[in-house]
């Protein structure tokens, strides 16, 4: 368990769900990892303007946390594909939430 999910489960459940979760692209790349795997290269073209190093970091991260798989192929060129992992699949309600409040955020934004 990485510190700050430790640190967090001290502190109180919303806390994990923010150590889990919070962080650049991270909800994000659950979203888009909700229909199923995606390769690195497809995954930072869906997310956007993120950096590979830092896209590399929160993938690996979620791994970590058991939100995210990982899965290489032995091929050659090298191919790696990530997934949700069961645990993950479960943010599906949250981050479907989450993305239509945003939604009627900006609008009633544009509309002020």
């Amino acid at each position: 368990m990485r510190k700050a999910v430790q640190h967090a489960r001290d502190v109180c459940p919303v806390e994990v769900a923010a150590a889990v979760l919070g962080g650049s692209w991270k909800l994000t790349v659950v979203k888009h990892l909700l229909d199923g795997p995606v390769r690195f290269g497809v995954l930072g073209r869906a997310v956007g303007e993120v950096n590979p190093r830092v896209l590399t970091r929160q993938l690996r991260e979620l791994e970590s946390d058991g939100i995210v798989h990982r899965e290489v192929f032995p091929e050659v060129p090298p191919r790696v594909e990530y997934s949700l992992t069961p645990m993950g699949a479960t943010l599906r309600p949250a981050v479907s939430w989450l993305d239509d409040w945003g939604v009627s955020y900006v609008a009633d934004l544009d509309e002020a």
